[in-house]
């Protein structure tokens, strides 16, 4: 694992990972699952990785997975979570605090699911790294909350939603050079911790790089 220094961020994470049990489901995103299992396997970097569900189930299709988190706990995680799955000599693990580092190399699938945080991101940063990262004919995949469930009537902290066409702003991508093949907001059932029924929407960009 590579790692970067200290941030007022990765103390957050890191504490959130350590201080409790896993966070997250262990199952993939859905919405990566739904874009993503037609493509043919290459190389692909998970940005914001957590505890490594995307990454294991990309290498459990034959792609070969490179992780990023800013949490040294998470990452470990997930590099265990790939062992017990028999991916393990497929997936790499590196710590990069995003928007100040960023991972080397081309990939034929760059997926960015849910870069939104309570704590300092430059997120538009991040996805123009994350684009600039897609290799000729690659894919960049980003799915992110559209705003909060419908059943928080006070919401946690302040949050910017970012929208369909305002990523499409910040990423500036030359159309002669990119194809916009899914822009759209998807509405799925979200129940609160107590079981209060509702639904909340994400909103998913998914882009494909020319081959020249």
């Amino acid at each position: 694992m590579t790692e970067t220094h200290p941030s007022k961020a990765a103390e957050f994470w890191e504490a959130r990972y350590r201080d409790g049990g896993p966070l997250w489901s262990g199952r993939p995103n859905a919405l990566l699952v739904r874009e993503a299992s037609d493509l043919a396997p290459g190389r692909a970097l998970d940005l914001g990785c957590g505890e490594g569900a995307d990454a294991v189930w990309l290498a459990s299709r034959d792609w070969r997975v490179t992780g990023v988190d800013i949490s040294h706990t998470a990452l470990e995680r997930a590099a265990r979570h790939a062992a017990e799955a028999g991916v393990g000599d497929r997936a790499l693990w590196e710590r990069h605090v995003l928007g100040e580092t960023f991972p080397e190399g081309a990939f034929d699938l760059v997926n960015a699911q849910f870069l939104q945080s309570p704590v300092e991101l430059d997120q538009g940063r991040v996805l123009r790294h994350a684009a600039r990262a897609v290799a000729p004919g690659g894919t960049l995949l980003i799915v992110m909350h559209a705003g909060w469930p419908s059943w928080q009537s006070e919401p946690p902290f302040e949050a910017d939603f970012p929208t369909l066409q305002g990523v499409l702003d910040e990423l500036a991508l030359p159309e002669a050079d990119w194809t916009v093949q899914t822009l759209e907001t998807v509405r799925s059932a979200h129940a609160s911790p107590d079981g209060v029924e509702g639904f909340r929407e994400d909103n998913v960009w998914r882009v494909r790089r020319g081959n020249s």
